[in-house]
């Protein structure tokens, strides 16, 4: 088969089978068999907690609304890339059947943070406005618009060996980086609400989007890898070292925005252990680009695996909790 992940002019980005890349439909699948959607969780333990004074500390509600400030933007970003930039460009029809399910997920995750918004009472204004407001978030949002801004020009093609790097670069700013980085540091704040059981249901509404992002962050690696050996030409020494410098700097954005979620030490983490968890975590996006680590930090949070593997037994009718039917099957972190 003469399929190809981009520029592939001789084949129908239509015509679904025969597959050529069978973790593309593995994916998909695993993103069906997935599935949830946010009001099946339930909330009144939370609303009550919020409300109730003295239950939360002014630092758990600050770390709280931080979380779901960059959160509730962040998804829209990236759903808007997928379908707006990604999607255009990706010419192989079972990576576009995933990206489609992809943007769907997005959707639930954007469709979540109005839920919890309602449910808590919160200002929508204060909470959607952060990435203007709250200079932490702002500049990680503004650093993943600035290396990925190739694709959004209207007018750019991957027609050229540059342009196919440039596009490289914006999926390795996408996944890598937006959903393999910057979604972490919060990630291990809010999951370590829900272990300690405050907050809970909005534990466990990070908890699904978690699982989600394993497999995106997956699906992402796959792509970029396969479009790099399809064209390795682009994989110079010098485009790798681009890629791991702005890895680099998106773990010291990401640690900017922990010192200012986590002013001072709560729920036995601070932001110098979520620095140590950043810099694991972004030697394992390294290493799945096949680049060398940088920082050879061990796991400062074991019982984030445990947390996230843990499978719900029981069903909507008894707690109305989700359960991932492939939880355990991904290496998420």
């Amino acid at each position: 088969m003469k399929k190809q992940i981009i520029n592939a002019p001789e084949t129908d980005p239509n015509k679904i089978l025969p597959i050529k890349y069978p973790w593309a439909r593995a994916y998909y699948k695993a993103g069906v068999a997935n599935n949830w959607v946010p009001d099946e969780i339930p909330m009144q333990h939370d609303v009550e907690t919020w409300k109730k004074p003295g239950a939360l500390s002014e630092d758990e509600r600050r770390m709280i609304l931080w979380n779901l400030g960059f959160f509730s933007t962040a998804e829209s970003l990236t759903a808007n890339n997928i379908i707006l930039s990604i999607y255009k460009h990706v010419t192989n029809p079972e990576c576009r059947q995933y990206l489609l399910r992809q943007a769907y997920e997005e959707a639930v995750h954007t469709e979540t943070f109005i839920y919890c918004c309602d449910s808590l009472g919160l200002d929508p204004d204060d909470v959607y406005n952060m990435y203007i407001n709250i200079p932490s978030i702002k500049a990680k949002d503004e650093f993943v618009i600035e290396i990925t801004k190739s694709i959004l020009d209207p007018g750019f093609a991957t027609d050229s060996e540059d342009n196919i790097r440039k596009f490289i670069n914006d999926l390795i700013g996408y996944y890598a980086i937006m959903e393999g980085i910057f979604f972490y540091a919060g990630f291990a704040m809010m999951l370590s609400m829900l272990r300690s059981n405050k907050m809970v249901g909005v534990g466990e509404q990070f908890q699904f989007i978690l699982r989600d992002e394993s497999v995106h962050l997956a699906f992402g690696t796959d792509l970029i890898n396969t479009i790099i050996s399809e064209n390795p030409a682009t994989w110079t020494e010098s485009f790798q070292e681009s890629i791991i410098n702005n890895i680099k700097m998106a773990v010291d954005l990401e640690y900017e925005y922990a010192k200012d979620s986590l002013p001072t030490g709560i729920l036995g983490m601070n932001a110098e252990v979520i620095k140590e968890y950043l810099e694991y975590i972004a030697d394992r996006r390294l290493e799945r680009i096949n680049l060398r680590k940088v920082y050879n930090t061990k796991n400062p949070f074991p019982w984030m695996s445990e947390i996230v593997d843990l499978r719900k037994e029981k069903n909507f009718f008894e707690t109305r909790v989700t359960e991932y039917k492939t939880g355990g099957q991904l290496d998420w972190d």
